[in-house]
């Protein structure tokens, strides 16, 4: 059965992370702007799931734009089998890889304009809250739904007095999705929650710092940190996943 689930879930991480590329494209704007409508050779943009490739009636053969869709279907298959693997067959498996795809989406877009939409990361925390609830109350769930709304309020609330401390370093989205990222991890216990919020936080960083060593004039401006609080979360629901 727990090899099923991880083929299972490979197979949707695959299919949903082909979808991404072009979602990717259109959401990657600087705040205030409009999302995307047009590739970059000015065609206009039809739907917003799909690779990310043009091409228009008439026009040569297609050109691609933005990322790879072998690119986001690796790393979202990728994903979700390990979470198939640590979660396995328990009801809350459902909620984690079906997911997946919608944080590696948020992922990307941070990575390339160090911005997490609200589009994006409200219907991801409303998400999680409810499928995390439906799993309840199913037989085999190996967590509580209650400590996982919690967990959603308390790491909120945490990222909250650091984007007041340090605005410029901690972004409005960064608080949003840390709602989301704290109900995934409260679901397991406060333990494994700790240690996916201290390791997001870890992550970053070390990323920071080796960004500083590298570069001889030091980090001149600011990194997406949401990636690096999705793997902080990814590291701390595998524990536990692994330990339940």
């Amino acid at each position: 059965m727990g090899l099923l689930v991880i083929v299972l879930a490979a197979g949707y991480g695959a299919g949903a992370g082909m979808l991404l590329p072009r979602a990717a494209y259109r959401l990657s704007v600087e705040p205030g702007d409009a999302w995307r409508a047009h590739c970059p050779d000015g065609h206009v943009l039809r739907g917003w799931l799909g690779p990310a490739r043009c091409r228009p009636p008439g026009a040569p053969p297609a050109h691609g734009y933005g990322r790879r869709a072998a690119f986001t279907a690796v790393l979202t298959a990728g994903i979700c089998a390990l979470l198939g693997a640590g979660v396995g067959a328990r009801p809350e498996v459902v909620a984690y890889a079906g997911l997946a795809p919608l944080l590696v989406l948020l992922a990307l877009v941070d990575r390339d304009v160090h911005r997490l939409p609200d589009v994006l990361t409200l219907p991801l925390a409303a998400g999680v809250a409810a499928l995390l609830g439906a799993a309840a109350l199913l037989p085999g769930a190996a967590g509580s739904w209650l400590l996982a709304l919690l967990g959603g309020g308390a790491l909120g609330a945490a990222y909250s007095v650091l984007h007041l401390i340090n605005p410029a370093g901690m972004g409005r989205g960064d608080v949003k999705l840390a709602l989301s990222l704290g109900v995934a991890l409260g679901w397991y216990g406060w333990g494994v929650w700790a240690a996916g919020a201290y390791l997001g936080l870890v992550y970053g960083a070390l990323y920071g710092l080796a960004t500083v060593l590298l570069r001889s004039g030091g980090m001149r401006q600011g990194f997406a940190f949401g990636p690096f609080m999705a793997a902080g979360a990814l590291t701390g629901v595998l524990l536990g996943g692994f330990g339940a």
